[in-house]
């Protein structure tokens, strides 16, 4: 029989302590490579980036869409941005591949999807990014539509962390949205088996699952999480946690309590519905741990 989800509280998160805060240069703090971004939806990149320096991360160098290059580089003057050439639609071009591969396997964490389009080339970097081994990789958006036919070579990698929406988690399992909305703790445990990744169900209450099953439920937040780039301030906080050491079940846990009490925080100052997604990074300094 497989075990209740365990309640994802800040009293439970002291049995997963966060690197210390200490007196340390840029690169101590941690490299994040954020891959993201499109011709249509190039704001993904800065809400992630930003969120992940919010989190603590040291250096972020973001990959992204060349055409957006310049635009994404004065919105988030702190990162290092990388214009990568694109198709006529927007998308990363093939001759990316290489180029993100080499910048992953030199960051502490790459988080990659937020904002991309859906193309033949997710296909292809999904499966050189499993290829390299990385400790700290984070597949979100367009990258999970891309992992179905990669199910082998996820489960043979070092695990994943996967971040799931309804119809993302559908695509994963080959279901309906439906079906997933009516078992989200089983659909999150059926797809952290499949793809033997760590893998967060999104929701109104969202659950962490591990590929052995076990389970963290967290309940919070309020409606006004529901707005366009808040899985990607998610993502971007998650990545900045990993980047600073944090182990992947850590830094996710982390990371949905922190994404959770922000938006508590936010309902409070501004509504229970109305915050922007940006606002959320501003709120996670004073929410982490000292």
């Amino acid at each position: 029989m497989t075990a209740r989800p365990i309640a994802l509280t800040r009293a439970n998160l002291e049995k997963f302590p966060l690197p210390a805060v200490v007196e340390a240069t840029k690169d101590d703090h941690g490299k994040l490579l954020v891959v993201a971004g499109s011709r249509n939806t190039p704001g993904s990149a800065a809400i992630t980036a930003t969120a992940a320096m919010r989190a603590g991360c040291g250096k972020v160098t973001i990959a992204t869409v060349e055409s957006m290059a310049p635009h994404i580089a004065l919105a988030v003057p702190e990162a290092l941005v990388l214009g990568l050439a694109e198709t006529r639609e927007g998308a990363f071009a093939r001759s990316a591949i290489a180029i993100i591969a080499e910048h992953a396997a030199r960051a502490d964490a790459a988080v990659v999807g937020p904002g991309m389009e859906q193309s033949e080339l997710c296909s292809r970097l999904a499966k050189s990014l499993l290829g390299l081994g990385l400790e700290r990789l984070v597949l979100d958006a367009a990258m999970l539509y891309a992992l179905p036919p990669h199910d082998d070579t996820a489960r043979e990698s070092t695990t994943p962390i996967l971040l799931p929406h309804n119809r993302e988690m559908a695509a994963l399992l080959d279901c309906e949205p439906e079906d997933v909305d009516s078992d989200p703790l089983g659909a999150g445990r059926r797809c952290a088996a499949k793809y033997g990744a760590l893998t967060l169900a999104k929701g109104p209450q969202s659950h962490v699952v591990r590929p052995d099953g076990r389970a963290w439920k967290y309940n919070g937040g309020g409606p006004g999480l529901g707005v366009s780039g808040s899985g990607d301030a998610l993502a971007g906080i998650l990545g900045g946690l990993l980047a600073r050491g944090a182990d992947p079940l850590t830094g996710l846990l982390w990371a949905v309590w922190l994404h959770g009490q922000a938006g508590t925080v936010l309902s409070r100052k501004v509504g229970k519905v109305g915050f922007l997604a940006r606002e959320i990074s501003a709120e996670i300094p004073a929410l982490l741990p000292g």
